[in-house]
């Protein structure tokens, strides 16, 4: 594909990325055109290489690191190294952004903070992702997708008080504050094209956690009261005769007469008319939905609470979702051959450009399997500069 069509072709990015939160947003920068040069550990790379066993090739080139690295090169640099150093400062030079997801103080300690890096290059972008921030009492603290959770109040809340608090399964966290870090380079790119200079681009787990709950924090500094949207009296997951089906019993004039029409039974809400009667009763409420989801099929229920109008779902694994005819139409996959996995499916972008679609231009890249190639270009472009001079 001719990326010059791509919305950043020539941004170079150098990434010192590493697990998800990272490089799930580099790769978006990847898929829509920027070079990412993944800066890795000699010998050990990023760290998700090594989530399955003993390093191996193989296993250095598992799914998980491919989910999440398409369309980038590999170099081996040994940052710790005056020799490695030098070279990333050559590489600053004639780069746009620089994208790190270590704790805060390493880049700094490692001779690559902002200030540095700036003075080298006074267009760069410095995108730093931490746990916590870079300053206050966790900012030492190492981060992680389930301690924010933990800590943010995400964990705290469950549909029901009776359901012990437990770790939510998908990193809810490291993808959210990976978008928040690609909106942060994009608007520090658009940026510079106002003012000619680069700037340092903050998130973190934390602080992306603390925004996703914008309704909640309001509702409580105003009310303290706690905005649970899945503990909504009429909002549940009910098991059927075939597996399950989630309602949500909002944004009606009546929800509860259409589910009760839905499932054939009297109609409740003359008796439990308003939400605050509805939120003391919702056990029974929930009680009589349970008994009457349990009679008949998943596909049954769906139709009649359509026929309502009510917002519902079935619940599926995600091997249903990947198979469902809608995942297709949305072309949110994408098969590559692999020369260690063999043929692999990857999930594309959820954001969908009509002049530039998603393709795999690079497969994800083995330990290294650029570094000449990438010292070759920059040592070229550098002799070219000099000579413009």
């Amino acid at each position: 594909m001719n990326t010059q069509h791509l919305p950043l072709e020539g941004v170079r990015v150098l990434d010192f990325t590493q697990v998800m939160m990272g490089p799930c947003a580099t790769q978006m920068l990847a898929d829509f055109g920027a070079d990412v040069i993944k800066v890795e550990r000699p010998g050990a790379g990023d760290l998700s290489r090594n989530f399955f066993g003993e390093p191996s090739e193989e296993a250095m080139n598992n799914a998980v690191f491919a989910s999440l690295n398409r369309n980038k090169r590999s170099v081996e640099i040994d940052t710790k190294s005056e020799t490695g150093r030098q070279m990333v400062y050559d590489l600053v030079a004639q780069s746009d952004v620089v994208v790190d997801n270590f704790r805060a103080g390493v880049m700094k300690r490692l001779g690559f903070d902002y200030d540095t890096l700036k003075e080298i290059n006074p267009r760069i972008i410095c995108a730093s992702g931490t746990g916590f921030g870079e300053v206050g009492p966790y900012a030492h603290k190492g981060g992680q997708d389930v301690l924010a959770q933990a800590m943010t109040g995400v964990m705290e809340k469950t549909q029901d008080p009776a359901i012990p608090k437990s770790i939510y399964p998908t990193t809810l966290c490291d993808y959210t504050a990976g978008m928040h870090l690609v909106q942060g380079i994009l608007a520090a790119l658009l940026g510079r094209e106002k003012t000619g200079r680069g700037q340092k681009v903050g998130v973190s787990l934390y602080d992306s956690m603390i925004a996703m709950q914008m309704q909640e924090a309001a509702q409580w500094s105003k009310h303290r009261e706690v905005l649970n949207w899945a503990a909504m009296p009429l909002t549940g997951v009910f098991d059927t005769t075939d597996g399950a089906l989630v309602v949500v019993g909002a944004f009606k004039a009546n929800p509860l007469r259409d589910i009760c029409t839905a499932l054939e039974i009297e109609d409740l809400s003359p008796e439990y008319p308003t939400l605050a009667v509805q939120r003391a009763n919702k056990p029974y409420l929930q009680g009589r939905f349970r008994d009457a989801f349990a009679t008949n099929t998943t596909a049954h229920w769906i139709e009649r609470l359509e026929e309502q109008d009510l917002l519902c779902a079935p619940v599926r694994s995600l091997g249903e979702a990947l198979d469902d005819p809608q995942t297709a139409a949305n072309q949110m996959l994408l098969d590559l051959e692999h020369p260690f996995l063999g043929k692999v499916t990857l999930v594309s972008s959820p954001v969908h450009l009509s002049d530039a679609p998603v393709v795999v231009r690079h497969i994800p890249p083995k330990l290294g399997q650029h570094t000449d190639e990438v010292i070759r270009e920059f040592r070229l472009h550098a002799t070219e500069r000099r000579e413009a001079v």
